[in-house]
């Protein structure tokens, strides 16, 4: 049988099922909550996965300065784990990123294994801008942060296109 991927921009209709997905794992504090205006606000920062036509994982990608962006709030559903679409969310932020000419992406994650398998490397927290710290002063965590950073330096090409990416799965 035979599956198709698709990342794309998110659109205005997919926020319901965006604040579906971000909520399980908001709500174990794996990602900061995220109401739906506040979807609504950042949505030109957001790529989501389609599986067969379903939201299946989300991805933003927040640009701080000339040449830094944070990947945040990237998640799958459970039943969607283990099939790489994690791995097609951080290419698609990569992509709007190189598109937008920027130079390094970051990342604070719990998961520092499935960036490295993606040439991130971990850096110390404190080498990254200060002003990436104004979302985290929401986090009930911020004072005992227990995620690491993680950066990657991007390829400097562009297309001169937003992307959209399509993988087709056969089991």
């Amino acid at each position: 049988m035979s599956h198709r991927i698709r990342i794309r921009m998110a659109e205005a209709d997919d926020v319901d099922a965006m604040h579906a997905l971000l909520l399980p794992y908001s709500e174990k504090k794996i990602v900061l909550p995220r109401s739906h205006d506040d979807l609504f606000e950042h949505l030109q920062e957001f790529v989501v996965a389609e599986y067969d036509g379903r939201l299946a994982g989300l991805a933003a990608l927040h640009v701080y300065q000339s040449n830094l962006a944070e990947i945040r709030s990237l998640v799958v559903s459970d039943s969607h784990q283990g099939m790489g679409i994690g791995r097609l969310l951080v290419d698609g932020c990569e992509r709007v990123a190189t598109e937008l000419g920027l130079e390094r992406v970051f990342a604070l994650t719990y998961v520092e294994n499935f960036f490295g398998q993606l040439d991130y490397a971990a850096v110390q927290k404190e080498t990254l801008p200060h002003k990436i710290w104004t979302v985290c002063i929401h986090c009930e965590k911020f004072s005992n942060c227990d995620e690491v950073a993680v950066e990657k330096v991007l390829p400097r090409s562009r297309s001169g296109h937003l992307p959209i990416i399509e993988v087709e799965q056969t089991e």
